[in-house]
């Protein structure tokens, strides 16, 4: 049985991933379902260019993602995830809610199965909790090209 990883969450994904796994289960996924509705629409020039998102084909749903520096060195978190995928579109929103104008280095010490800490295995099928971790992989790749550049 592998040890669960200990690096420390950043605080506002911390508080996150506390409130989820101290919740009922009903209200895990009604929180998961308000955190799809928080997610931001993409700025229009992702609109006019999707070419320059990121896929993310593991994800049995269509989703794409970018991510650009801010002024600050933090990074800018961009989602495009269909309204039909509320439980991934509300990963999405718990992402940019979390990790949005974070440093790279705090988005990428964030450890890739935090979201098994939430209490999500009870409400989501394997295969999309597969897909939460291929988009979380993603964006650390993301980030780690923009770190580098």
């Amino acid at each position: 049985m592998t040890q669960p990883d200990t690096t420390p969450l950043p605080e506002k994904l911390q508080s996150i991933v506390t409130m989820f796994r101290s919740a009922p289960k009903a209200l895990r996924l009604q929180a998961l379902l308000e955190y799809s509705r928080k997610l931001p629409a993409l700025p229009e020039k992702y609109v006019e260019h999707p070419e320059f998102m990121q896929p993310v084909p593991e994800c049995t749903s269509p989703f794409f993602l970018v991510t650009e520096r801010d002024d600050q060195g933090g990074m800018n978190l961009f989602f495009k995830v269909p309204e039909e995928a509320p439980t991934v579109r509300g990963y999405a929103g718990i992402l940019h809610e979390a990790l949005s104008g974070e440093a790279p280095e705090t988005i990428l010490s964030v450890p890739d199965s935090f979201y098994l800490d939430m209490g999500l295995t009870e409400l989501i099928t394997p295969m999309r909790l597969r897909g939460m971790g291929a988009i979380l992989k993603r964006l650390k790749s993301d980030v780690q090209e923009h770190a580098q550049a």
